[in-house]
């Protein structure tokens, strides 16, 4: 089957389409008429889900996006779920905070019965295809799909589109102490700087020092290796006695970004990239990336 003909069932899915794959069942009221669809409802009967992967929201950006909703309203409708006399936020959180600081009083929704499983799947997927969530929120979500939900690694790259590597790296995570949790999840250290403090002595001092002296990921690797990070000295030559190493650095911080492996193929000043993927599900994760499309 061709890539072309491929995409209509598995390439480019959205949430739409996601939302198709998932079970549920009837939604009805007293009546016995369907309340699921596209409707609209008030702000003041909509809760967000306690249990949603994502925890930072940022104020400027909330602030951006308030004064787009109350110029041009919500373009996108949430998705929500019924819940008590009300309705829960499955996706969407974001918006719907936003819509309450333009002081909208009601927003367009799409009503899904779905569980909790197939709810906070959802919410993963879709703060994962808008690149919403931080190395340690999307960690948590994953721990949570495994001892909650059952979920294997291997079971979770493929919901996710990324490798099973990517999924067991991520969730190592967990392990640093809170503080540099906290400086990961607050973006002042990034994955791959944490990364390189998972197996390190004293996380919370090298993460501070690393966080002080603004190193990059290769440096933090030395740094917990015990090595002293070299000093950039003016616009030196390039040199490549220790491009091997950084290679390999490079190749950890790609795969780190995208989810996937990543291979890269050096000779003198060119060479290759090379992006692996397991399914056309991962393959689609790269089309959205390179493409810069939001589904």
């Amino acid at each position: 089957m061709s890539l072309a003909s491929k995409r209509g069932v598995g390439l480019g899915r959205g949430l739409s389409a996601l939302l198709d794959d998932m079970p549920r069942g009837a939604v009805t009221d007293e009546a016995g008429v369907s309340v699921e669809g596209l409707r609209t409802v008030s702000l003041a009967d909509i809760a967000p889900h306690p249990g949603q992967p994502r925890r930072h929201f940022d104020e400027t950006a909330l602030d951006e996006l308030a004064q787009s909703i109350a110029e041009k309203g919500i373009l996108q409708p949430i998705i929500v779920r019924p819940h008590g006399s009300g309705y829960q936020i499955i996706a969407g959180e974001r918006r719907w905070r936003a819509a309450q600081r333009a002081q909208l009083h009601e927003i367009p929704v799409i009503v899904r019965d779905l569980d909790e499983t197939a709810t906070f799947e959802l919410a993963l997927i879709e703060n994962i295809q808008r690149q919403d969530l931080n190395a340690i929120e999307e960690a948590d979500a994953y721990r949570r799909l495994i001892s909650e939900f059952g979920h294997t690694q291997e079971a979770l790259g493929k919901l996710v589109g990324k490798s099973r590597s990517h999924v067991a790296n991520l969730m190592r995570l967990l392990d640093l102490p809170e503080p540099v949790r906290h400086a990961v999840a607050e973006g002042r250290l990034t994955m791959g700087h944490a990364r390189a403090l998972v197996t390190a002595s004293d996380p919370v001092g090298l993460a501070a020092d690393i966080e002080k002296r603004g190193l990059s990921v290769r440096d933090a690797e030395k740094l917990a290796k015990g090595a002293r990070p070299q000093t950039p000295k003016g616009d030196a030559p390039i040199e490549y006695k220790s491009i091997d190493a950084d290679i390999d650095a490079l190749q950890r911080h790609l795969a780190d970004l995208i989810g996937l492996k990543v291979t890269i193929q050096h000779q003198g000043r060119a060479g290759n990239v090379v992006l692996s993927y397991a399914s056309l599900d991962q393959l689609d994760l790269i089309c959205q990336r390179l493409s810069g499309e939001r589904f």
